[in-house]
């Protein structure tokens, strides 16, 4: 067995570090082709990464010429703490703006701690006209914790 079968997550292991984080880096496609890389903060709705962002954003802008994105999801700071998932797949956008506030309620909540849900929609509703959703649908899944090779 490899190293890196050995330090992948199971599918539970997955899901539970996604669904654990509140930041991922977002990597879309530039018109000349350089990768365009953001931090974004994001939910999981329907087993899909959801985050929101304004309109006429550069990675709205790149997501709606190139569908193609990749999140990196990680944690830790020495290298036997170093664990994470990288997603790569296509984003949906989400533009009917009971959806968009949706999403954006969602990442607000946890991006804040807010529990009071007067707050929290609040905040989501002063951006969200002017801003999109997105879903991104995974294609392919890579992950790693290095915590797995403490000791040996």
């Amino acid at each position: 067995m490899s190293k890196r079968t050995e330090i992948a997550l199971s599918e539970d292991e997955t899901l539970g570090f996604v669904g654990g984080q509140r930041k991922l880096q977002l990597g879309t496609i530039n018109p000349d082709g350089t990768p365009h890389m953001v931090t974004m903060f994001y939910v999981v709705v329907d087993g899909k990464i959801a985050f929101w962002t304004y309109r006429s954003s550069q990675k709205a802008r790149n997501i709606a010429r190139d569908p193609r994105v990749t999140c990196l999801i990680e944690s830790g700071e020495e290298y036997f703490e170093l664990a994470g998932v990288l997603i790569y797949g296509r984003a949906e956008v989400l533009t009917e703006p009971n959806d968009v506030l949706y999403v954006g309620r969602e990442v607000v909540r946890k991006m804040t701690g807010l529990e009071d849900e007067e707050a929290v929609t609040a905040f989501a509703e002063v951006t969200a006209a002017k801003r999109y959703a997105y879903l991104v649908e995974p294609g392919r899944v890579a992950s790693w914790d290095h915590s797995k090779m403490a000791g040996q």
